[in-house]
């Protein structure tokens, strides 16, 4: 869960960085202070921000394993921090050690300029990427290059996907969230990927990269911010960072539960038109769970759930090519019926990320979205018909916020604060499920998650 989130005042719930991200990006607002350079005042917005870089000062930085910023391959020009073709600086790292923080920032290069941005590094080795993961800053010629050093990358060990970055030469905008091992990296306000630092995936990635020989790297519970001297001309700029207070670390606390295990139905119940049987309509195979989409119904789970993040993987049949109707639904209560009362968030192609109210459910839309029963997104963000989408449902007290492949594209307020089950649907097309978790918010009452 992605978020661009520059609000999340007080960090109170998920819920209200979310609906921020349906505001427009303001990198540059209006507390900050181009005057102040004194560290030991830092430049803090009233929503937590410090500001690192304000177009002027570099006061919040230092050479690598230097007392001071480098005299030479770093410059400020027009607003810009630039590292400097050939100019031999060396990285730059933050004065100010960081464990759980979200940082911005804008940033531009040519095609074919590297750099990056490093986080949690220690100075205990020769270079700075012998402890700190790295968010990748590259000049992608290719703009929607998913490869793991491509920009966006979590360097050599995870590729970003859905990203859409602005050609060499453009502004782009990085986002890095890091809480409790759990990484995630934005591109232009759109989650590109997911890590867990020290998590048997991520180990098997390491052992298997150049990072395997070097024994820090990944183990810096607290470390420093690092922008990367590659040799190449790169800017930066509109530099922030805030820490995660306690009210939120439970975003991060557990694990996701595995909603769908991969290889059987446990745990799902079907009501299906005509009592068709669920094997009749639902089949598992490769980690895929596939519908044929007659006759209508829906499977459920067969917990019930009220505060959540639900994620899942969706895809119309790849070998059809046809795009058609589904939907997720969720705090489903009352009578099994072909459409039950819940809230759906629409799979119907072109229209992922639409409200459905179904049976009455109580809710609050906006207006001028809203048209019957039916919200209307404020974005299509989905995939061509075949790929893979993503879809990821916050549900906090009466708060929903949908997303679809990492941008916000709905919100609901004041929902029926209920427990009930999440249903996929059958509606008439093939189409295709993996990947389905969820993790239970605070406030979930014990007996609604079978716990």
């Amino acid at each position: 869960m992605s978020l661009i989130p520059t609000s999340m005042q007080d960090r109170i719930s998920l819920l209200v960085l979310l609906s921020a991200l349906l505001l427009p990006l303001s990198l540059a607002p209006g507390w900050l202070d181009a005057t102040t350079t004194d560290l030991t005042t830092p430049i803090v917005s009233p929503d937590g921000w410090v500001q690192l870089f304000d177009g002027e000062s570099t006061a919040a930085w230092r050479g690598y394993r230097k007392d001071v910023f480098p005299n030479h391959g770093w410059q400020v020009e027009d607003g810009w921090l630039q590292v400097m073709e050939g100019g031999g600086g060396g990285d730059i790292v933050t004065v100010h050690q960081y464990d759980d923080f979200e940082l911005e920032m804008e940033w531009k290069a040519q095609a074919g300029a590297n750099s990056g941005i490093m986080y949690l590094a220690n100075e205990n080795n020769g270079a700075s990427y012998f402890s700190a993961p790295e968010y990748q800053v590259f000049g992608d010629e290719d703009l929607t290059s998913d490869n793991n050093v491509s920009s966006g990358a979590l360097y050599a060990l995870y590729s970003p996907r859905n990203k859409t970055l602005n050609p060499p030469g453009e502004v782009n905008h990085a986002r890095i969230v890091h809480c409790d091992g759990n990484v995630e990296h934005w591109v232009n306000g759109v989650l590109v990927l997911r890590a867990k630092i020290g998590s048997v995936d991520w180990n098997k990635r390491v052992a298997a990269s150049k990072f395997n020989a070097w024994q820090d790297f990944g183990t810096v519970k607290k470390g420093h911010i690092v922008l990367q001297d590659h040799g190449n001309d790169v800017w930066f700029r509109s530099i922030r960072v805030r820490e995660i207070p306690n009210s939120h670390r439970w975003r991060y606390d557990g694990d996701f539960v595995q909603m769908f295990n991969g290889y059987d139905m446990a745990g799902w119940s079907a009501h299906l038109k005509n009592e068709a049987k669920m094997e009749d309509v639902w089949s598992v195979a490769d980690g895929v769970l596939s519908c044929k989409g007659n006759p209508a119904g829906y499977i459920y789970t067969d917990q019930k759930y009220q505060n959540f993040v639900l994620e899942v993987d969706w895809r119309w049949d790849p070998v059809t090519q046809k795009g058609g109707n589904s939907g997720v639904l969720f705090r489903q209560i009352g009578e099994h019926k072909v459409w039950p009362k819940s809230i759906e968030a629409q799979l119907q192609s072109g229209s992922a990320g639409d409200f459905w109210c179904i049976g009455e459910f109580p809710m609050k839309t906006d207006p001028e979205r809203t048209r019957g029963r039916n919200t209307k997104h404020t974005g299509m963000n989905e995939n061509e018909i075949g790929k893979w989408n993503h879809y990821e449902i916050h549900c906090n007290g009466g708060d929903v916020v949908l997303m679809v492949n990492g941008k916000v594209v709905n919100s609901a307020s004041d929902c029926a604060e209920v427990a009930g089950s999440i249903c996929l649907q059958s509606e008439g097309t093939p189409i295709q499920f993996k990947n389905i978790r969820l993790f239970s918010m605070p406030g979930t009452p014990q007996d609604a998650t079978g716990q």
